[in-house]
């Protein structure tokens, strides 16, 4: 029988290295079904926190934080889209893309985890964001997704409409802050194997069939 494991996913939407992360995990568990199966847990983590509502274009915000020129920007993408590609995911960011607040989306993400439609919130925000290149602080494009991860759309407006779990979000981002993470994507597993960035699927299967192969603690 496979081992049950547990996967806190702490990550950020506008995250690029998270959707390469997370694709990458899946494929791995996949790979070892017949070891081990995961509960995933998603939790917040904003890389811009103060970011404006109508967010900036994404070259002067990488060169402002990173350095980055752009060349090296667009160099950096090509490859970001590359590795994507390759795990069945359309990343279409371009120079004119932009970086935006991602607060009421970690909020949507944590009430989904309380209706069990948190990982296929997940994935559609992903692809909102990166795909299609939506707002994912735009009231309609988290409706949307919302609406896609087979969530209720009026229950979802509500949220939105609120503040609801905004306190539960900055204390979830305050405690994996107070963990050492500081860095994104940070995946623990059974909270004890802590794998961090977008690592290959055989980066993960590695690990995976270690973590199967060790006594369970119960």
């Amino acid at each position: 029988m496979p081992r049950a494991l547990t996967i806190d996913f702490v990550s950020d939407i506008a995250c690029p290295w998270c959707v390469i992360g997370l694709r990458g995990l899946e494929v791995a568990l996949e790979r070892v079904r017949e070891l081990a199966s995961a509960e995933f847990r998603f939790h917040p983590f904003e890389l811009n926190p103060d970011m404006v509502p109508e967010g900036e274009n994404i070259v002067e915000h990488i060169g402002r934080k990173y350095g980055s020129t752009p060349e090296q920007s667009a160099a950096t993408r090509a490859m970001i889209r590359e590795r994507a590609a390759a795990l069945g995911f359309v990343m279409a960011m371009d120079d004119q893309s932009r970086i935006y607040n991602t607060f009421d989306a970690h909020r949507l993400l944590h009430w989904a985890g309380l209706e069990g439609r948190q990982h296929a919130l997940k994935h559609a925000l992903f692809a909102a964001y990166f795909t299609d290149g939506r707002n994912p602080g735009d009231r309609s494009v988290l409706l949307g997704a919302a609406q896609r991860a087979g969530l209720d759309g009026a229950a979802a407006a509500e949220v939105l409409d609120s503040n609801r779990y905004a306190d539960a979000v900055r204390s979830e981002e305050t405690l994996w802050r107070s963990r050492g993470i500081h860095a994104v994507p940070a995946i623990i597993i059974d909270g004890k194997y802590l794998i961090s960035g977008g690592q290959p699927p055989e980066a993960f299967e590695q690990a995976l069939r270690q973590i199967a192969s060790q006594p369970d603690q119960g």
